[in-house]
């Protein structure tokens, strides 16, 4: 008879993606995993299999979030223009107001594996292609109720936007001067008009 697993899964998982988002894959251990999930190796192995495999759990786990999350926040206001610049003060704002920036998990990922493990450089590709779309989609929202113009090329926008996004995250790492960011996503912006 197979024994009943003793913790909840989902929590255990919800610990693991938040510290792999704070310390990154390499520098995350199992004595860390162990210790902020609750459970020991074993049961880490037979419900996860090995750190790789629990850290593209956590990784999908954190994408479907994100995705859902971005897509509720921009549908939260009528003005497409006002979505997007709402969309941007936040996370700016969110990223100064934290002690240590965390960042974008996809993204992080994207620049600590990708470039090295293809499963990692396809799985934040896809992150950043839906993103891609649920941007598209709110711009064509945008164009039809005339917010936008007719000629606006959608697909080409949303792509500069979450170029736009990536590049903010990457540098919030380093805390550049808010006036730089500002000043950057406000032009930025400007392609929306």
């Amino acid at each position: 008879m197979a024994r009943t697993r003793e913790f909840d899964e989902e929590q255990a998982l919800d610990a693991a993606m938040q510290l792999f988002w704070e310390k990154g894959y390499e520098a995350t251990s199992l004595s860390d995993l162990t210790s902020r999930m609750g459970i020991q190796r074993p049961s880490i192995y037979s419900t996860f299999g090995d750190k790789k495999e629990l850290f593209e759990v956590a990784l999908r786990r954190y994408t479907t979030f994100h995705a859902s999350h971005v897509r509720s926040r921009l549908q939260n206001y009528p003005s497409v223009i006002e979505a997007f610049s709402t969309f941007f003060a936040e996370l700016i704002a969110e990223e100064y107001q934290e002690n240590i920036s965390r960042g974008c998990f996809c993204i992080n990922t994207m620049v600590e594996l990708a470039p090295h493990d293809e499963r990692f450089e396809i799985i934040t590709r896809e992150h950043q292609m839906y993103l891609t779309v649920i941007f598209q989609e709110t711009i064509e929202r945008g164009i039809q109720s005339g917010e936008l113009e007719e000629n606006t090329d959608a697909k080409s926008l949303a792509q500069a936007l979450i170029v736009a996004l990536i590049g903010l995250t990457v540098m919030m790492k380093s805390r550049p001067q808010r006036s730089f960011i500002d000043n950057a996503i406000a032009s930025t912006l400007t392609l929306l008009k």
